[in-house]
């Protein structure tokens, strides 16, 4: 099989945290193909997610590399197995990788949390909201609206599966009342909002304008919790894609920044009142 041109987000990851296991032994390119008995081309295929790793293979590499993390071995086990083609495969071509590795990476977390404020977090967004916001910055391409507002509607099932991630929104009071379409796409958003915070495991907090110390006008976070802490990954939003950091000090720092967000947000029964009396004032 051919090496991948453009492997996934998720595939880059497994391949990373083998480099990182390499690199912690001190153990050159070389050395770990003369161990694995092959060489090191595929060595740096394989840490570049260009080829594919079996379990036996990966189990192999971390004994190599003297790794006793049984859990982390594990979980790398499972990535470099699954062998279920995720939904959102089906609109591969049609939409941007990025797109659809956001959409692997909500799906295969254990938990989300979300900092947004100048729009709402797209799996509380309702349709009539997306077409609004697709059609604002892409107004010539309705084909292309029609797949985007599909794909999206579609990541929102993530919260409605049987077991779904515990997911925390926290949304500037700005975001809320920004009318991205008009008053009636308005209060239908304000009402779903409403309604999907009522689910099992997610949670709303909202950050009014009167709330002190408050900075954080370019965020736009996911952090998505891994089956390890450091299998965690955070994704966010760019001008031209997204981009996924997992390094230990980024992590740390997007874990502190939803923390004091966090810390300003209202609770969640103050802050489903807050969005009852914005709706009111529509």
């Amino acid at each position: 099989m051919p090496p991948r041109t453009n492997p996934t987000a998720r595939q880059m990851r497994l391949a990373a945290e083998l480099r990182k296991m390499r690199e912690r032994a001190g153990m050159t390119v070389r050395e770990a193909g003369e161990l694995l008995g092959t060489g090191p081309i595929q060595i740096s295929h394989i840490e570049a997610g260009r080829i594919g790793v079996s379990e036996e293979r990966l189990r192999r590499l971390a004994d190599n590399y003297r790794c006793t993390d049984a859990e982390l071995i594990d979980a790398l086990s499972a990535m470099a197995t699954e062998r279920v083609r995720g939904w959102w495969e089906r609109y591969r071509g049609a939409l941007g990788s990025g797109l659809l590795d956001v959409a692997a990476l909500e799906w295969h977390a254990h938990a989300m949390r979300t900092l947004r404020v100048v729009h709402i977090p797209g799996l509380l967004q309702v349709e009539s909201y997306m077409r609004a916001l697709f059609s604002y910055a892409r107004s010539s391409v309705s084909d292309h609206i029609e797949a985007l507002t599909d794909f999206r509607l579609r990541r929102r099932e993530v919260l409605d599966r049987d077991d779904p991630p515990e997911y925390t929104a926290t949304i500037h009071e700005a975001a809320l009342r920004m009318k991205v379409g008009d008053r009636k796409v308005a209060r239908e958003q304000l009402e779903y909002i409403l309604e999907r915070s009522e689910l099992p495991g997610v949670t709303v907090r909202v950050i009014p304008f009167a709330a002190e110390g408050f900075a954080g006008m370019g965020d736009s976070v996911l952090y998505a919790t891994g089956p390890l802490p450091r299998l965690d990954t955070v994704q966010i939003d760019q001008v031209h894609g997204s981009a996924f950091l997992d390094g230990e000090a980024q992590l740390e720092h997007y874990r502190h920044r939803l923390s004091a967000a966090e810390r300003l947000a209202l609770s969640p029964e103050e802050s489903r009142d807050f969005v009852h009396q914005i709706a009111r004032e529509l």
